[in-house]
């Protein structure tokens, strides 16, 4: 096997990251949340800093234990930073929680839906604890369900639905009284492919009505699909906050192309080198791997060189890099391997 590469540094992804012009509906400042548990103590949130606009849906992204939860948890009034500063549109976390919970919705990981009530039913209670209006709750309810696609599900008992269905209710459930922020807390968790694309479907609809969506999830491409920005955590700390686009093209090695052949040549990999347009090129088996940044534009190039050693290629293939990639650029580990956060989360130490 031959392998060649050429350095490269990638760029600044929290320096890129700030928020963009707009109203900021949340503001995060030099946020930490520390558990102490006996013998222990876990910082769950570390020193953790941003702004989310309004009317984006935001992404915050990281394995079990990255903290994401905790985090949502302190905007959501449930519990206080240890220190550090948070505004949820114009109030402060800790001082005013009356009045942030007025203007939230919140659909947390566990469900928390009443199996043997209708979903009319579940969405009339929740509508009444929340306050809203009498007058206008039935119609209200009725609504929602349509947006969700379950009026013809209406007046039939919870514990019938499938998972997608549940879910679905639940996140209009969340948006009962019209919340400026709605927090989605691994909305689509266990779900199958076509559970998870029509909430997908819910949730730009709930955007689309200029609701600010801040989405935590470990799936990929659930991010890269909804999210204006993502917001990476790892171990309680901020890593990187960007566009998924500029998320990815801070990866050095860019564009992954692989190319199918019969038969290797001795020059092939210095000569792909030579070009000067390519990071690294691979030679294994049948195949060549080679990265490149833009690597539709190099690809001509790259040809060239292949016809010029009279080597017929059987298959070409390119492909970008994932946002998985990008964890793992960041991390050097992929981001299915994290301890279980709601058991203690953050990085922990012995007093």
């Amino acid at each position: 096997m031959e392998h060649a590469t050429d350095s490269g540094g990638p760029a600044g992804s929290l320096a890129r990251g700030s928020a963009p012009e707009g109203d900021r509906i949340i503001r995060i400042q030099h946020v930490s949340k520390v558990f102490r548990e006996r013998k222990r103590t876990v910082t769950a949130v570390d020193d953790v800093s941003f702004d989310v606009v309004a009317g984006e849906i935001f992404g915050l992204l990281g394995p079990n234990g990255a903290g994401k939860s905790t985090l949502i948890r302190i905007l959501t009034t449930l519990i206080s930073p240890t220190s550090g500063t948070a505004f949820v549109g114009p109030y402060q976390v800790a001082r005013n929680d009356e009045e942030i919970r007025g203007i939230i919705g919140v659909c947390p990981q566990n469900s928390t839906l009443d199996v043997e009530l209708t979903a009319y039913d579940n969405l009339v209670f929740y509508g009444r604890l929340l306050g809203v209006e009498e007058r206008i709750l039935p119609d209200r309810a009725m609504q929602l369900l349509e947006t969700a696609d379950l009026t013809d599900r209406a007046h039939m008992p919870v514990r019938t639905f499938s998972g997608g269905m549940k879910r679905k209710l639940e996140i209009v459930r969340a948006f009962l009284h019209r919340p400026q922020i709605l927090f989605l807390d691994e909305p689509t968790i266990g779900l199958d492919p076509d559970s998870r694309w029509e909430v997908w479907l819910q949730i730009k609809r709930l955007n689309a009505e200029k609701t600010t969506i801040i989405l935590t999830t470990h799936y990929m491409e659930e991010a890269e699909k909804l999210c204006q920005r993502i917001a990476f955590m790892d171990r309680g700390r901020l890593i990187a906050l960007d566009t998924p686009e500029n998320h990815k093209r801070a990866i050095p090695a860019g564009d992954l192309i692989e190319i199918g052949i019969e038969k290797m040549h001795d020059g092939l990999i210095p000569a792909l080198m030579a070009t000067g347009l390519i990071k690294s090129a691979e030679a294994k088996e049948h195949r060549v791997i080679i990265s490149a940044l833009n690597g539709s534009r190099v690809l001509p190039a790259i040809i060239a060189v292949f016809e010029r050693f009279s080597m017929p290629m059987t298959s070409i293939s390119i492909r970008s890099p994932t946002l998985e990639d990008v964890f793992i650029h960041l991390t050097g580990r992929k981001l299915d391997t994290g301890i279980g956060e709601n058991s203690t989360g953050g990085r922990g130490q012995k007093p």
